[in-house]
């Protein structure tokens, strides 16, 4: 009995420290209290980042990312055309965009990247979406995206 239950602990340990999804080995998240400096850094640029594409949505006004700020990829994908689609379609569904609360950070050990995820804050309360901003090893912006928010990251 006493072989199992110390099993089981292991097993539960090891299943708490690293995760995968899509293929990518995960950590564990970090809370903003867990942050060194370069985290915060990376989660402030992170933010401004996520908070720029969202304000286009009230503005109308999208200043493109620069070789310093994302990679190529971002940098192509972000155009005027593509934000304004999913403006269009999330200020009829959401409202006016408010703001983005900042939930946790999760390091990706497979290719050294942070997804830092946060809560978009709308007009209306029934939005529950959530902004994700992966930041690469030279703080740029890998991917940005939206997802509907789930408590769990996935």
């Amino acid at each position: 009995m006493k072989n199992v239950i110390i099993i089981g602990c292991v097993f539960l340990l090891i299943g708490c420290k690293t995760k995968t999804v899509n293929g990518k080995q995960i950590g564990k998240s970090v809370e903003p209290t867990e942050m060194n400096t370069a985290d915060e850094a990376q989660k402030n640029k992170a933010y401004e980042l996520g908070k720029r594409v969202l304000m286009t949505c009230n503005d109308i006004k999208f200043k493109p990312f620069t070789q310093s700020e994302a990679t190529d990829k971002v940098i192509a994908k972000s155009t005027p055309e593509n934000i304004k689609k999913i403006c269009v379609k999330y200020s009829l569904k959401y409202g006016l965009f408010k703001d983005l609360e900042f939930v946790e950070m999760v390091p990706n050990k497979t290719d050294n990247t942070n997804v830092f995820r946060f809560k978009a804050l709308f007009e209306y309360t029934k939005a529950n979406k959530e902004m994700r901003v992966t930041m690469n090893s030279e703080n740029k912006a890998s991917a940005i995206s939206t997802k509907d928010w789930k408590d769990e990251f996935e």
